[in-house]
């Protein structure tokens, strides 16, 4: 069969969409369609195109044999030799099969097969350019609306905007133009399904990556985005270069780049911070617009964290029906609290955390002084606490009063993790040095003698061991524990 079928390839390529190989692939399985119905199989059937695509043929492969018993199969030696002269019996042959032959019914069904080919085809075709676009934006026109959803006219195919990924601040008309997220190519039993969103997180992320050219050459990168759609977005970035600010870049000169967001959004707030891998300081910034004194990190492994603020920020930071602090918590992964100075004051917190406020409050000093434990020292080894720990050794005081030759029988601990913790506690605690005592065994009373206390105004001494305030009428030390005797010389005449 010889026709000209190159110009209707490239007719059906541009009008359809389908690659010009799908098409060729297509007619193929046309005329094998209509060469099975006429002669009831295809096993010898061939289907060749010319260089240039502008002829078919289709032929029949069959064997030459002296007398024929298949006449679909098989030809005999003298017509052979009638196509070609050196054919010998056994060998193979192809004849040209005339299309005219085909009867009506097996044209009519390598018509259908050749609708249906294109059709699926067209299908997949569409199936994977969209499913290759999820996460893109994509712009369409409201055709119309059911139960809440509304189907966008993307041009070759119907788009899908659910009732609960539109904005509540957005109404549409019949017409009017729409901008939105493709989150889901699904494929369906009559073709495929397109989802769109408005309010998916990854849609402001698109937004700006066409409105800040920063963030789409990835100069300014975003770690995090957070919605409430309609009311508050929060957007926490980075760069990746020391002279490029990330969140000015995405305000742009005078805001012109978060206004275009912005009205993109319909009004919608956006908070744009910058992302800080110290959870303090990225609490700090997330909880913005409102200004946080400070942050304490109450449980690390369990993400709970203390926002101290004045009384005129708690309820910026907090925001209205607490979307401010709710949208923090998420931008962050951290459970936060928001309080104010007062509240915080009456609060029982870890040590760690006091000391982090009484810092804040520049009484740092006077709070060093409340350390007791040794566990209770901010950054201490944990490994060298669980060791003191088994060896009944809890308290600073009792610590310092190892000997080097003590510190050796703790297992799994060197004495640079020992002398480690001693530079932490010298940092952190105000060591008084008693004047030298003389050794005694464990319960030996301490005598104070009367000349030490001869001058005293009143029956209040301090203990020589500890330095705690005793009185005359105790014969034991309430704090250290050390036995107590009290002997008084009277004056020589």
């Amino acid at each position: 069969m010889a026709t000209d079928i190159s110009d209707a390839i490239r007719q059906i390529s541009q009008d359809r969409g389908i690659s010009e190989e799908l098409i060729l692939r297509t007619i193929e399985n046309t005329l094998m369609a209509a060469y099975k119905r006429r002669f009831g199989s295809v096993d010898n059937a061939i289907v060749r195109f010319s260089d240039d695509n502008q002829e078919v043929s289709i032929y029949a492969q069959k064997q030459i044999v002296d007398g024929v018993y298949d006449p679909a199969q098989e030809i005999d030696i003298e017509e052979a030799r009638e196509l070609n002269p050196d054919a010998e019996v056994g060998d193979e042959i192809l004849i040209e099969v005339d299309p005219r032959e085909f009867d009506r019914g097996a044209v009519q069904s390598a018509k259908q097969t050749a609708h249906q080919s294109i059709r699926e085809i067209q299908k997949d075709t569409l199936y994977s350019e969209f499913r290759d676009k999820v996460g893109e934006i994509i712009i369409g026109y409201y055709q119309r609306e059911r139960n809440g959803t509304i189907y966008v006219d993307l041009g070759k195919i119907e788009g899908i905007l659910p009732k609960k990924m539109q904005s509540p601040r957005e109404t549409y008309h019949v017409n009017d133009r729409i901008k939105a997220l493709i989150t889901e190519v699904n494929k369906t039993a009559s073709g495929f399904q397109v989802l769109l969103s408005r309010t998916h997180p990854d849609f402001v992320r698109a937004i700006f990556e066409l409105e800040v050219p920063e963030v789409y050459d990835k100069t300014v990168e975003i770690h995090k985005i957070v919605r409430d759609p309609g009311y508050r977005t929060k957007l926490a970035v980075y760069s990746n270069r020391e002279d490029v600010d990330p969140v000015g870049a995405c305000v742009g000169l005078k805001g012109v780049r978060i206004q275009a967001v912005i009205r993109e959004l319909e009004g919608e707030k956006i908070d744009i911070l910058k992302y800080d891998p110290d959870p303090r300081r990225f609490i700090k910034n997330a909880l913005s617009p409102a200004e946080v004194r400070d942050v304490i990190i109450l449980d690390e492994g369990k993400h709970q964290a203390l926002a101290v603020v004045n009384d005129s920020q708690l309820s910026l930071a907090i925001g209205k029906q607490g979307l401010n602090v709710r949208l923090a918590n998420r931008l962050v992964d951290w459970n936060i609290d928001v309080k104010t100075d007062a509240q915080f004051a009456e609060m029982d917190i870890a040590a760690e955390s006091r000391r982090a406020v009484s810092e804040l409050f520049g009484d740092a000093e006077e709070y060093e002084e409340e350390f007791s434990r040794i566990a209770e020292l901010p950054g201490v080894d944990q490994v060298v606490v669980e060791a003191l720990k088994k060896g009944n050794v809890e308290f600073i005081e009792d610590f310092l009063a190892l000997t080097p030759v003590q510190l050796e029988e703790f297992e799994g601990v060197g004495m640079d993790q020992f002398n480690a913790l001693r530079r932490l506690i010298e940092e952190n605690v105000e060591i008084v040095e008693e004047e030298d005592l003389p050794e005694r065994e464990e319960g030996e009373e301490i005598e104070i003698s009367g000349d030490e206390e001869e001058d005293a105004g009143t029956e209040e001494y301090e203990c020589p061991e500890c330095g705690a305030k005793i009185t005359v009428d105790m014969t034991v030390c309430p704090n250290c524990g050390i036995g107590l005797s009290f002997e008084y010389e009277e004056d020589e005449e």
